[in-house]
Order: C-alpha cells, then sequence, then structure tokens
C-alpha cells in the first residue's frame, strides 16, 4: 500500500450527532457524512439516547463515506472511535441487544443515591483520579441494576454486559464481538484504578457492580477487531474519549499549553506526559495508552457550556442565534450576571445540585452573553486552580464549536492573561483521533495558521468576574 495515498477513518459519536469523516495522510478532510441524534429528558436529571437510533446513524455514516471514497476506500488503513467519555449503557453479551438507553454523561438521576453512600473522596480521588459525582457511570449502572427489569434478568441468565457507550458500540460494530473497555472511557465509570489501569475491587464492592458483567480492559491502542462496510475490511485500531481525542489535533501535545474543548461542556486539560499528578478539586485523567505506556492530564469540567445556551434557548427563545451572537459580544457591555449551574456544577465546585439563576426580565441579548461570559468565569477558575499545583501555561488552545465566537475567546484571554491559539479547525475531536490512527505521524502539519487572541486590560470585565465569583459563592453557602 503506498502510504502517501493512506487514508484514515474517524467515528465521532457526540451527543447531538454521529459523524465518520475520512483524513488523508496529512490529516485533511476526504470525504464526511453526519447523521442527528436525538437527546431524551423523560424526567428531570435524565438525559438519554435511543441506542438503537445511535448505531444505525453509525452504520448510515460509514456506509455514506465509504460510498463517497469510490475506489480510494481501498486506501482505508485503519478505523478509531471516540465517544463522549461517560455515556454508559447495558446490553446483552450474546446478542449485543441494548437492555437499557445510552444514560449520557449530563444524567444525574442517581445523585441522592450517590450521596447517601458516604464514600471517601480523598480514596476515590487517588483511586480513580475523579471526585464521586453522579455524571461518572458507577451510580448510572447501579441505577440500571436496580431499576430495570431487562438488566436484572440478563444478570439473573449471566448474559448481561454493562459499562462505557464505546464498549457496547464496538460489540456491535466489530464483526469478532469483543467485550472491551479502552482506558479513557473505563477510567470514567469510577470503577477503574487508574494506577492499575484496570476494574478495582473496593470500588466494584463498594457500587455494588460485579466484576463479571464488565467487559475486559484494554489500552487506547488495540487490536479490537475489524468493521465490515460495503463488503470492505476495516481494522479498528483506536478507541478513547473525545475530549481525549481533542488534545491531539495539532500533533503531540505541548507541557507549556492548557487545551481547552467546547462542546456541550467545557473541558480544561494539563498536560503532565507519563506523570500522575493530583489537585485538590480538579480531576486526573488519562488520555492515551498503548502496550508501552501511557499519557496524563490535570484536567477541570464545565458542564454548562452548550448545554447552558440550550438550557437558556428553553426559557428565552431566540430564532437564528448563532447569527447574532457574535454581534451581540461585540456591543453588550453591562450583561448581567449568570450563575450557571447547568447540569450541575462540576470542577471546582462540584455541586451536583446548584440551581442555575439568571435575570428573567432581561433583554435575550444581553442574557446570551451573560451565559457566555459564565462559561468564560468556569474555565478561568479551573485554570486559576490548576496554577496551584504546576507550574503557569504559557499560553491556552481553544477549540470546538464555542471557540468560533472570538468574542469568548477575547474575554477569556483578557481574565486569564494569557495567550490563546485558535486552530483554523475548531472541531478538534476527530482530526486529534486521526493523528492518533494514524500512529502519530512525525509529518503532521503543525496547523500555525489559526488565529491568536492577546491579553488586553479589561477592568470591567475584571470586576464583573469578581462579582460573579461572589454571588455562586453565597448561592452554594445558601443551598447548604
Amino acid at each position: 500500500m503506498n502510504p502517501t495515498k493512506s487514508l484514515f477513518l474517524t467515528i465521532d459519536q457526540g451527543g447531538h450527532a454521529s459523524r465518520v469523516i475520512a483524513y488523508d495522510c496529512v490529516g485533511e478532510i476526504v470525504a464526511s457524512h453526519s447523521e442527528d441524534l436525538t437527546t431524551q429528558t423523560p424526567q428531570a436529571h435524565f438525559v438519554e439516547h435511543d441506542a438503537n437510533q445511535l448505531l444505525a446513524a453509525i452504520r448510515t455514516c460509514l456506509q455514506q463515506v465509504v460510498g463517497l471514497l469510490g475506489d480510494k476506500a481501498r486506501h482505508i488503513r485503519a478505523v478509531g472511535l471516540a465517544t463522549q467519555r461517560s455515556n454508559v449503557t447495558c446490553w446483552d453479551k450474546n446478542t449485543g441487544e441494548a437492555l437499557s438507553p445510552i444514560i449520557s454523561w449530563q444524567d444525574t438521576r442517581a445523585h441522592q443515591w450517590l450521596a447517601e453512600q458516604n464514600l471517601d473522596r480523598e480514596d476515590i480521588h487517588k483511586s480513580t483520579g475523579l471526585l464521586p459525582s453522579a455524571h461518572y457511570g458507577a451510580s448510572k449502572l447501579r441505577w440500571c441494576l436496580d431499576n430495570l427489569p431487562a438488566v436484572q434478568q440478563a444478570l439473573k441468565e449471566e448474559r448481561l454486559c454493562c459499562g462505557p457507550m464505546s464498549s457496547f458500540l464496538v460489540h456491535n460494530l466489530v464483526q469478532q464481538k469483543p467485550l472491551v473497555a479502552d482506558p479513557v472511557s473505563a477510567s470514567r465509570t469510577l470503577l477503574w484504578h487508574i494506577h492499575r489501569q484496570d476494574w478495582d475491587e473496593f470500588l466494584l464492592s463498594s457500587f455494588g457492580i460485579p466484576r463479571e458483567v464488565l467487559p475486559k480492559c484494554v489500552p487506547t491502542r488495540y487490536a479490537y477487531g475489524d468493521i465490515i462496510v460495503n463488503d470492505q475490511t476495516l481494522p479498528l485500531t483506536v478507541v478513547t474519549g473525545d475530549q481525549s481525542a481533542a488534545m491531539y489535533a495539532t500533533g503531540n501535545l505541548q507541557f507549556e499549553t492548557a487545551y481547552i474543548n467546547t462542546g456541550t461542556g467545557a473541558f480544561v486539560s494539563r498536560p503532565s506526559g507519563y506523570a500522575l499528578r493530583y489537585a485538590r478539586r480538579l480531576l486526573t485523567s488519562v488520555i492515551f495508552s498503548d502496550q508501552d505506556e501511557s499519557q496524563y492530564v490535570m484536567e477541570g469540567t464545565v458542564n454548562g457550556a452548550g448545554s447552558a445556551i440550550e438550557w437558556l434557548q428553553q426559557h428565552q427563545p431566540v430564532a437564528d442565534l448563532w447569527q447574532h451572537l457574535p454581534d451581540w459580544l461585540d456591543t453588550v457591555t453591562d450583561p448581567p450576571l449568570f450563575l450557571n449551574g447547568v447540569s450541575g456544577l462540576a470542577a471546582p465546585y462540584w455541586v451536583a445540585d446548584f440551581e442555575t439563576d439568571y435575570s428573567a426580565d432581561a433583554e435575550a441579548a444581553a442574557n446570551y452573553v451573560a451565559v457566555i461570559e459564565s462559561i468564560v468565569f468556569l474555565i478561568h477558575v479551573n485554570v486559576q486552580e490548576m496554577v496551584k499545583f504546576a507550574s503557569p501555561p504559557q499560553q491556552l488552545q481553544i477549540s470546538g464549536g464555542l471557540a468560533k465566537l472570538d468574542g469568548l475567546c477575547q474575554r477569556l484571554t483578557d481574565l486569564t492573561r494569557l495567550p490563546i491559539y485558535r486552530p483554523i479547525e475548531c472541531e478538534a475531536t476527530t482530526r486529534g483521533l486521526a493523528y492518533l490512527v494514524a500512529e502519530r505521524p512525525q509529518h503532521w502539519p503543525e496547523n500555525t495558521h489559526g488565529s491568536w487572541f492577546k491579553p488586553r486590560e479589561n477592568v470591567v470585565l475584571d470586576g464583573r468576574f469578581l462579582l460573579w465569583e461572589q454571588a455562586m459563592l453565597q448561592r452554594m453557602r445558601h443551598d447548604d
């Protein structure tokens, strides 16, 4: 096979769509297709996707892209899969049939149960890199075992498998039907030991999850098996999380950079190489492993990013919102404060039931700018938290849908006093995944033609951030 003609197929399963994109050997998109995904919220704190719809969407995307490639499809060397990390489901290991919905990372249905377990936060942090939260998989899986008769029956008949959504997808997409879990997704269950890189007996016992229902833990790069598309056999060689893949969009990691990826949530990651670095109110996350090494980051998470904009759309609908946002960010100079608890407060606060508060009487333009600023403020407090435990980053790199907003980027650089680089291609997950599938080639072009945002003196924004921070802390004390 001519390496200069090699193609790499990426599957990106997000919260709003299934996407398949084919990249060439220098990271250029050759063909792509996406299918929208429906999100269901049957009751408060429940966020789900239909497993069958999701699988069908991925298969359609694969068939469409391979069809678009035509004769070039024979140059596809390998496939990678990236998913939202904390999504989980239960399925029949004999038939692949879903026994529960795909339960989204945004779902907090088991929050009250988890709060009653009296878990040792410090021990869990050291073991898993996480802090106890209903956003992660363990309490969701426990809820399925306690509440879904189909899951209970499958457990009784020894045909139950449950765990990361990525494991369910691999089992159903790959011809060999493996029952395996990649480290990034496994690490988001609260059941995976970050040092041993396997399921932890004490945590399994704490949550009442039988080890035999969980898939086998394997590395990020692994021979997962073959996906058959239009009679063509394509090896699946990389499975990882969307946020982890996004960090590799411009090639190898830069240790002086903090990476921000924005989507439904926003995630701030500072590479620590092969070292596990702990910060009391942040996460320690594995982002890649093969047979020889693992790479880690210190991570802050913001639950209410794109989801906060969607939340306001439900309360104050605006047609063609994304056409208005750039102008509003330029012209609205004194927005109200938006206390952003959409999907619960994550790092560094960790308040699962924080109530979102906004100015219902304000004009739409002011409120949407307030939401954008709340996202900037939450990212900033996470960057501040990181600096307590590591040397300050020299720069930030931002990607994802919200990164396209110049007004967001400029506010963030003004507040953090750090220059921000925004690559030309803001959709980082699939490009980073392609880099990993291509086995991290030396010739992967550095994306140096993006935009730089430089800090400016912004006393008004600094003052509004301090008011916002005080209001957030007062609300937390009031809720206690």
